[in-house]
């Protein structure tokens, strides 16, 4: 069977739905966005990563449901943040490209509209080839000192989390240690102190991943989200979340085909999964594409407006 791994290489390196549908997934009021809620749907929760190197994040709040009008998509992922090395200080640092910037900075544009819709918008992270990474953190204090770049980040622009994506860190370079037990575990628990009401999400893919157990700790219910990373298959992440916080699904938007993409909506419901995951929504009319599986999910196709 072929499928589209893990990402592209085009990589250079929400208010709630409503009060039933946030309390079902853990997600919290949006703080300096007005409340315009769009309709109440029922689960599962969709979710959208969005390349911000070539898309607009506002491509999220494009789609509707032909039946009631509630948004198609639940959560938007800003596509990506980096951890970065700097080796002067031999410390890790949130790094933005000028696309995520630009992003970041224009919230009152690229981000507010969308929690206005009720959708959620949470950052991304992802390695960045320096040896830099989410298992590797020397000890608990350089943990913690990561997390609170993320949990500021999120304070600073108004974002409603963070997803964790361990690929691309290389480690080792730089001089950096190779991944150990306990560097994931703290980061998530010193974010989760820091934002207990925000989104902490899990690419299900890394070193990271793997290791979320550590001195009597498990940080697997601190998520509140896990998702499949390999786009067009099905595959439930090993974490131990109910079905109501997992995507065994994963779909890339123009890349996995309609009658997958129906065919893993379906699966996601059958099997009783709360959560759907996307991939690289762009700019284009994608509403087929987008339909093949809302019709499923929901009972309705999906409204592209411009």
């Amino acid at each position: 069977m072929m499928f589209t791994p893990v990402r592209s290489r085009v990589r250079r390196a929400a208010l709630v739905l409503s009060a039933v549908v946030a309390l079902a997934f853990g997600a919290t009021a949006t703080t300096g966005a007005a409340a315009f809620p769009a309709p109440a749907k029922q689960r599962p929760t969709s979710v959208a990563y969005v390349e911000v190197n070539n898309n607009s994040m506002l491509n999220v709040g494009k789609y509707t449901l032909a039946n009631g009008g509630g948004n198609v998509f639940d959560v938007a992922v800003i596509f990506a943040a980096n951890i970065n090395y700097d080796t002067s200080t031999k410390a890790a640092q949130l790094y933005f490209n000028e696309n995520v910037q630009r992003v970041l900075d224009n919230a009152a544009t690229e981000i507010r509209p969308l929690q206005q819709k009720g959708i959620k918008v949470v950052l991304s992270v992802l390695g960045n080839h320096q040896g830099a990474g989410f298992a590797n953190f020397p000890s608990q204090s350089a943990a913690s000192a990561f997390a609170k770049q993320l949990s500021d980040t999120v304070g600073k622009y108004g974002l409603d989390g963070i997803d964790f994506d361990d690929e691309y860190a290389e480690y080792g370079n730089n001089g950096t240690g190779q991944p150990n037990d306990s560097s994931f575990v703290h980061l998530v628990t010193a974010l989760r102190a820091n934002m207990p009401d925000k989104i902490i999400s899990l690419y299900n893919i890394g070193p990271a991943a793997s290791r979320l157990s550590y001195g009597g700790v498990d940080v697997s219910s601190k998520f509140d989200y896990a998702w499949n990373p390999y786009y067009g298959t099905w595959q439930v992440p090993g974490i131990a979340l109910p079905k109501s916080k997992l995507s065994p699904a994963a779909v890339e938007i123009g890349g996995t085909s309609q009658s997958t993409a129906a065919d893993l909506a379906r699966r996601t419901v059958g099997e009783g999964y709360g959560v759907f995951l996307t991939y690289n929504l762009d700019g284009a009319d994608r509403s087929a594409d987008v339909s093949a599986f809302t019709k499923e999910l929901y009972g309705s196709a999906a409204v592209y407006t411009p």
